[in-house]
């Protein structure tokens, strides 16, 4: 699994790092995300997943391994 960002999209929501702290943390100044981990373990596959599909602008993306 990869984890893309796109801090141009993001809306600083915070939604992300609310379920995954451990993959994403927002920017002090203006609260975009940072992705801590864009290739994060096992463990953290279904928080990963569930912070893609809700977070509100649609920043976040997952490629899949095949």
């Amino acid at each position: 699994m990869k984890v893309i960002a796109d801090t141009e999209v993001c809306v600083a929501a915070g939604v992300c790092v609310a379920i995954a702290p451990a993959v994403f943390d927002q920017d002090d100044e203006v609260g975009k995300v940072i992705l801590l981990n864009p290739t994060p373990g096992a463990e953290d596959y279904d928080a990963v997943r569930d912070a893609v599909l809700s977070c509100p602008s649609a920043a976040l993306r997952l490629l899949e391994d095949e």
